[in-house]
């Protein structure tokens, strides 16, 4: 029995469904939006969080309203057969990726709905209990780079863990220093974006640099070229990928079997896919974790009720919001207790 066999046929009464939008300026350069799915049903409310990362995809979604033809009595996995043949979108976005962004906003939703209807937790339908959450707090260095934040958050919370953004102005010096601490569990280079603000190309030094100094650390997403690849070739153990994973037939596609993998919700588009994933690493002994998308809303709380039910033990890029901003006391630390709600797919 799969993962998803446990919920595929739980009903479904959709009524009506709203949008809301949220919205916070993270960076001078960066108000990042997100619009809010609540599914209405029989007295009921299911919630998702679209995450795509162009603000206008939002505005344009919030100005159309609920046009899609959602209302009816489904089953979860019929509402998904249905959702996949609407436009959610008015024409292709800019990154095709949004698409299951916006899809597992009302995946999501859906997800939260039935179980509320069936009066059950997700926990309760999959027959899992979550347990607390190991996280990681996911930033950059800036350019040039700086570790003084860094530094700031260490002085915090002592036993913080951080997955960092690696550009090719790391010199030996600063991976010397971070490997000081200790405190680094994952480094990605975002080799496998394409036409994204973040695109990083292919740099052998830096891989490197990074693989020997950080011996210890996961290196996510580098850009495959003959000359990483040989750089890597000591290291492909420690190789993990995150922005190519859409599905369990893009794990079988990377070029060799990975030890883990970023499991990250938002790129699924659907819970079957998701669900798939997590029985796919498991059959095959990979390990997984759970990634971020900037959310604003209930995806976040979404993201950790999975990682603690999936991979807790893992370094789960689900730290909560605030470790987005600027270093402040009294947050949760690590591991991170997920109280789920009663019913639903979603976290108190």
């Amino acid at each position: 029995m799969t993962l998803f066999d446990h919920v595929r046929d739980l009903p479904l009464q959709i009524d009506s469904y709203a949008l809301d939008g949220l919205e916070l300026q993270a960076r001078s350069d960066f108000l990042r939006k997100t619009t809010v799915v609540r599914l209405l049903g029989g007295g009921n409310e299911g919630i998702g969080e679209d995450v795509t990362y162009h603000g206008e995809q939002h505005d344009r979604l919030q100005a159309r309203g609920p046009d899609l033809p959602l209302p009816g009595d489904w089953t979860l996995n019929a509402f998904s057969e249905h959702l996949a043949t609407l436009p959610l979108f008015e024409q292709e976005p800019e990154q095709h990726a949004y698409l299951d962004y916006r899809r597992w906003a009302f995946e999501s939703a859906a997800l939260d709905l039935a179980l509320r209807q069936a009066e059950l937790s997700l926990g309760e339908a999959v027959h899992r209990e979550p347990r607390p959450v190991s996280f990681v707090v996911s930033m950059g260095l800036g350019e040039p780079p700086s570790t003084e934040r860094f530094h700031s958050w260490l002085g915090l919370y002592s036993s913080l863990r951080f997955k960092l953004d690696a550009n090719s102005q790391w010199s030996d010096e600063l991976v010397s220093e971070l490997a000081s601490t200790g405190a680094v569990d994952s480094i990605d280079f975002k080799g496998q974006y394409r036409g994204t603000v973040v695109d990083t190309p292919p740099d052998p030094a830096l891989y490197r640099r990074v693989a020997e100094g950080l011996p210890g650390a996961w290196l996510e997403d580098p850009a495959l070229t003959a000359e990483t690849e040989a750089v890597l070739e000591p290291h492909r153990g420690r190789v993990t990928w995150d922005a190519i994973i859409h599905s369990v037939e893009d794990i079988e596609a990377l070029p060799w079997p990975p030890l883990t993998v970023n499991v990250k919700p938002s790129r699924f588009g659907s819970v079957e896919r998701l669900f798939a994933a997590y029985d796919y690493c498991e059959a095959h002994g990979i390990g997984a974790y759970g990634g971020g998308q900037w959310e604003l809303g209930p995806g976040r709380g979404q993201i950790q009720l999975l990682a603690a039910l999936f991979h807790p033990d893992t370094p789960n890029d689900v730290a909560p919001r605030e470790f987005n901003l600027q270093p402040q006391q009294g947050l949760p630390e690590s591991p991170l207790r997920v109280e789920p709600r009663a019913t639903g797919f979603l976290a108190l």
